[in-house]
């Protein structure tokens, strides 16, 4: 693999430098490395676009195997890829699921096969995602795929019992229950977030309270055993003063928010639109800033973007019966940018930390949110911060098309993605 000089890119937003890199690995950052050791490199001329390291992401639907109609990990892989990801984390609510050694392997080896990024498959909690049997935790541990964090995402497991056994079991191996909070009596029926909107359009409410509860009982769940547990999609101002508290005693709770929480609010659900249904919903103005401010000042630790790939049919169809989920692998970065650099409350050093950095610290991908320093592995992201644009979902690279932000203008886009030291994405195309 021939060398590839990055030059004049500004390092998780600082002054603009030079990244040498030598097949899998950063070989030397500084100035004007062009005159050093950099003879016969690959130049890319950064021109003061922000390099980070490449993203993480801890929360990702690749569909496949069963629903490949949707997303395959091929596309899947190809879409995070344009997004400036080199890992994601593939959620078990796979046909069938990925509660076995046996499932998890395989998606682990289509992602090896795919090339584009790497994709370390998180193991159901429970058999079926029933909520009634643990599923063979430690034997997805002790695979191939090496499982550390477990979910039900896409349901709750709401026997606290149930919950209590899996924070014990994954404690031998420091592995990480991740909680889709939703107490699901409390919101049969439920379409979008409960109050004033949902009163106006008739359709039924998804409490905060849904939320909260479950969040409140898990990390008091998580103290109890002394175990580490992660909350999926945190989505109501009300999570967000839970995991404060709860950090506050010294619980080990992480938790994430989506893009989308960030950005959207119930009042587009206005538009009957489903493309805007989603779960958890689209919640209050009031939420969505109590949940930039908890994301920068690390109540919230990540973001993580749940893409949740639908196929046309499952979109296009009247609100009841759509399917909920957004694909957001290809627009993260831009929403990040958006709603907390440009309105100043991180830096690119922090959204460094909150989509790298931290996610692989917590899923344990190892090579992954790493410095960008000499030794360190290739894994990288350019990004064009000053670029603006409309999203064209037509372009994308996932299989599906479902997304909030079809239309609107964005800040930032990924150029180039380096997944040890090979480029995936060049110029904004694949590879």
């Amino acid at each position: 693999m021939s060398k590839i000089l990055i030059r004049g890119a500004k390092v998780l937003g600082g002054e603009a430098q030079d990244v040498l890199i030598d097949g899998e690995v950063i070989e030397a950052v500084g100035t004007g490395l062009s005159a050093g050791g950099a003879e016969g490199a690959e130049i890319v001329e950064a021109d003061g676009k922000v390099l980070l390291p490449g993203l993480v992401d801890l929360h990702t639907h690749l569909r496949e195997p069963g629903r490949e109609d949707s997303e395959t990990v091929l596309t899947g892989t190809r879409a995070a890829a344009s997004g400036g990801f080199t890992a994601v984390f593939a959620m078990a609510n796979t046909f069938p699921v990925a509660d076995t050694a046996g499932v998890v392997e395989q998606v682990y080896r289509l992602g090896r096969e795919s090339g584009y990024c790497d994709v370390q498959p998180i193991g159901a909690v429970t058999v079926g995602l029933e909520g009634r049997k643990l599923a063979e935790l430690g034997a997805m541990h002790e695979s191939a795929a090496g499982v550390t964090v477990f979910s039900d995402d896409g349901k709750c497991v709401d026997d606290a019992v149930i919950m209590r056994r899996a924070l014990e079991y994954v404690k031998a191996f420091d592995g990480v229950v991740a909680q889709h909070a939703q107490e699901p009596r409390l919101t049969e029926g439920a379409q979008m977030n409960e109050g004033v909107v949902s009163a106006q359009l008739g359709l039924g409410g998804w409490p905060a309270v849904a939320e909260e509860s479950i969040i409140a009982r898990d990390v008091l769940l998580a103290e109890h055993v002394g175990s580490r547990v992660h909350i999926c999609h945190l989505s109501t101002a009300g999570s967000v003063e839970i995991v404060r508290w709860a950090k506050s005693r010294g619980i080990d709770v992480t938790a994430e928010v989506t893009p989308h929480h960030l950005l959207l609010t119930e009042e587009l659900v206005r538009t009957y639109n489903p493309v805007y249904k989603v779960n958890p919903p689209l919640r209050t103005e009031r939420d969505v800033h109590a949940l930039r401010e908890a994301l920068a000042d690390g109540t919230i630790d990540i973001v993580a973007t749940d893409h949740a790939p639908h196929p046309h049919e499952d979109k296009d169809c009247e609100w009841a019966a759509a399917a909920m989920g957004m694909v957001g692998l290809e627009t993260a970065l831009s929403v990040v940018q958006e709603t907390m650099v440009d309105t100043g409350l991180l830096d690119w050093a922090q959204v460094a930390d909150r989509m790298s950095v931290t996610p692989a610290r917590i899923g344990q991908a190892r090579g992954h949110g790493r410095p960008v320093s000499a030794g360190e592995p290739a894994n990288l992201t350019l990004v064009d911060t000053a670029y603006r644009g409309s999203v064209d979902p037509a372009g994308f690279a996932s299989r599906s098309r479902n997304t909030p932000y079809q239309g609107r203008e964005l800040p930032g886009r990924v150029t180039h993605t380096w997944l040890r030291g090979k480029a995936t994405l060049v110029d904004g195309k694949l590879t």
